[in-house]
């Protein structure tokens, strides 16, 4: 079962959520972490590559933002409740900078394991 990494204030952003939202969520999840994927579920473009959207439908529109393509874990980007048809520019955003410190991290995490270490 694959741990879930919580990215910038995803995890207070998901616990912000009404109750049954929350719970939904929650489920999902757990799913991902089985290796299934969620209920309703929507691949996002833009973001990076695997990023999938959770789609909350109840009691209002909210999205959870994650990414399972990593050895690792599943990392969740980005929640927020939706408001307008699209996703907004500032929840984009977010996600992309979360991506975007994946990679930074797993490159950096390369560059100290391929580095030549001397024996003292």
């Amino acid at each position: 079962m694959k741990e879930i990494i919580w990215l910038g204030n995803s995890y207070k952003r998901v616990l912000d959520f009404p109750t049954e939202a929350r719970e939904s969520a929650g489920r999902e999840l757990h799913e991902v972490q089985h290796g299934r994927m969620p209920t309703d579920w929507k691949s996002i473009v833009g973001i990076g590559i695997g990023v999938i959207e959770i789609r909350i439908h109840k009691p209002n529109e909210h999205r959870v933002l994650y990414v399972a393509r990593f050895e690792k874990a599943i990392y969740v980007l980005h929640a927020f409740q939706k408001q307008t048809q699209q996703i907004t520019q500032k929840d984009l955003k977010a996600a992309r900078t979360a991506y975007a410190q994946i990679k930074k991290d797993a490159k950096e995490k390369s560059k100290r394991s391929n580095s030549p270490r001397r024996l003292r």
